[in-house]
C-alpha cells in the first residue's frame, strides 16, 4: 500500500495538468470491463483522465435492464449513453477471468452469496468453455458477445444505435500478453486490433 500513497502524495503536486479537468468531461468511449485489478482500461488504451468513461463489474456484467429496479451498471450505461453522448461503447472481457472461469468450471460459490447471485446475471452461461484452459478464451469471448446482446437491450442504447450515433465493440484482452482482439461481425471472430 504505501507505494500507492506515496505516488498519491504527488500525484496532485502538478494542477497545471489537472485544471481543465474541472469544466467537466466529453468522453468517447464508454468502457465496461472486470473489476480485475491486472486489467486497466487507460493503460490498455493509452487514455488521459477525462477520455474514458468506465463501468468496472464482476465479470463485466452487464445486468438485464429494468426500469422498475435501477441498478448502478443501468444508471451508469444510460448516463454515459444520454448525458455524455458517448460514440462507442466497448465491452471488453480478459483471459484468466475468475468470474467466467468459476461458472465454466461450476464452482460452489455458496460461500460467497454475493458473487454468485451477482454471476447469476451473466446472461447465459458461457459455453465452449474448457474448464481445464486457465484463460478461458472461448468461454470469455462468448460472454464478451452474451453482454453486448444484453447491452443492446438497453432503451438508451437500441435508440442511438438505430439513428447511428453509437457504436458497440467487443474486446478481449489477454492479461498475459498484452494483446487486444475485437470481435468482428464479418468473422464472427476475435481479431487483433
Amino acid at each position: 500500500m504505501q507505494p500507492l500513497i506515496d505516488n498519491a502524495r504527488t500525484f496532485g503536486q502538478r494542477p497545471e495538468e489537472f485544471a481543465k479537468l474541472a469544466e467537466g468531461q466529453s468522453p468517447q468511449v464508454l468502457f465496461i470491463t472486470c473489476s480485475d485489478s491486472r486489467v486497466v482500461p487507460a493503460l490498455i488504451t493509452g487514455a488521459r483522465p477525462g477520455e474514458l468513461f468506465e463501468l468496472r463489474t464482476a465479470g463485466n456484467i452487464v445486468p438485464p435492464y429494468g426500469s422498475d429496479r435501477p441498478t448502478g451498471e443501468a444508471a451508469t450505461i444510460e448516463y454515459a449513453v444520454e448525458v455524455l453522448g458517448v460514440q462507442d461503447v466497448v465491452v471488453c472481457g480478459h483471459s484468466h477471468c475468475g468470474a467466467v472461469g468459476a461458472l465454466v468450471r461450476g464452482d460452489d460459490l455458496d460461500g460467497v452469496p454475493a458473487v454468485r447471485d451477482w454471476l447469476a446475471h451473466a446472461a447465459d452461461e458461457p459455453g465452449a468453455g474448457d474448464p481445464d484452459d486457465p484463460t478461458v478464451m472461448r468461454a470469455v469471448q462468448n460472454h464478451v458477445l452474451a453482454q453486448l446482446l444484453r447491452l443492446r437491450s438497453y432503451p438508451c442504447v437500441e435508440k442511438r444505435l438505430a439513428d447511428g450515433r453509437l457504436r458497440v465493440r467487443g474486446w478481449y484482452y489477454e492479461v498475459h500478453t498484452g494483446a487486444v482482439r475485437e470481435h468482428r461481425v464479418d468473422t464472427d471472430g476475435f481479431e487483433a486490433l
